[in-house]
């Protein structure tokens, strides 16, 4: 009678607990009529996402398709897994604030929704376990997002989008061009930051006109200026009685804008120091 194997790749086994997790957080509460909400949606597009990127990396490297599909391999799993670890996390600060604390709810609905945000827990620390695993280490040849830049870039890329969604529901940035200048401060760094993500997932690098880690070096300067201003202006436009009239029940929002450019700009302000540290290594 022929044995059965199971690989002991830790990684594997990582990636399947990880896909498990995401996959029970969303399935008990897909169903559930009563979470007719936008934020809901987006929990369940979190945790949707990342079981289907991780289904995608396990089906291609258990069929060894890592050399036909059209994308860095070096780059992509890493990229979908830090991706994964800031979605679920997202939604299980989420879920829990807006589905669980202050309802009414009791009996299965209840019992489900912990369920999902226990499971969503869960998959959080599975994927940032994977990001730990296949992360750069020292002395190590990896693609370009396995790096501390890399992963740079995908938390902001993710910030930016949250800030998106923050400033555009309602729409708290058309009353003063100050706050429209750091509007274009969001919207310009994050379509650089997610250009250079998807350069280097394609592996397409290499077809720039101009030396990849000067362009870094040059953007990272330009983001952290920029963003140097939105964190000083944002505040100020928003919050002085003398610029602004907002609604009370608008400030916590406006306030977590503040905090998350704040965010972003250090983590522009990290990524200029290892982009500089690129260049001048590699003169």
């Amino acid at each position: 009678m022929p044995l059965i194997v199971l690989p002991t790749s830790q990684l594997l086994w990582v990636r399947v607990a990880a896909q498990l997790f995401s996959c029970v957080a969303f399935s008990v509460v897909a169903r559930e009529a009563s979470l007719s909400h936008g934020l809901a949606d987006w929990c369940v597009f979190c945790w949707a996402f990342s079981f289907s990127m991780t289904l995608l990396v396990l089906l291609v490297e258990h069929f060894g398709l890592q050399a036909r599909a059209p994308v860095s391999w070096k780059n992509f799993p890493i990229t979908m897994a830090c991706y994964a670890t800031l979605l679920c996390f997202s939604a299980s600060v989420i879920f829990p604030v807006y589905f669980l604390k202050g309802q009414q709810n009791h009996g299965e609905a209840r019992d489900r929704r912990i369920a999902s945000t226990v499971f969503s827990c869960l998959a959080t620390v599975a994927y940032l376990w994977e990001v730990t695993l296949t992360r750069a280490q020292p002395g190590e040849v990896v693609g370009y997002m396995a790096t501390s830049p890399g992963l740079l870039k995908v938390c902001q890329t993710f910030v930016a989008c949250i800030i998106f969604m923050l400033v555009s529901d309602p729409v708290s940035y058309d009353h003063h061009a100050a706050l429209k200048w750091c509007m274009a401060v969001y919207c310009v760094c994050f379509i650089l930051s997610a250009a250079v993500v998807v350069l280097c997932v394609g592996e397409c690098t290499g077809f720039l006109p101009f030396p990849f880690a000067r362009f870094l070096s040059a953007y990272g300067l330009l983001a952290v200026v920029m963003y140097l201003t939105a964190t000083i202006i944002w505040p100020v436009f928003q919050f002085d009685k003398s610029y602004s009239h907002i609604q009370t029940r608008q400030q916590p929002t406006l306030l977590m804008v503040a905090v998350l450019t704040a965010l972003n700009f250090l983590l522009y302000l990290a990524d200029l120091a290892y982009s500089a540290r690129l260049v001048f290594v590699s003169v």
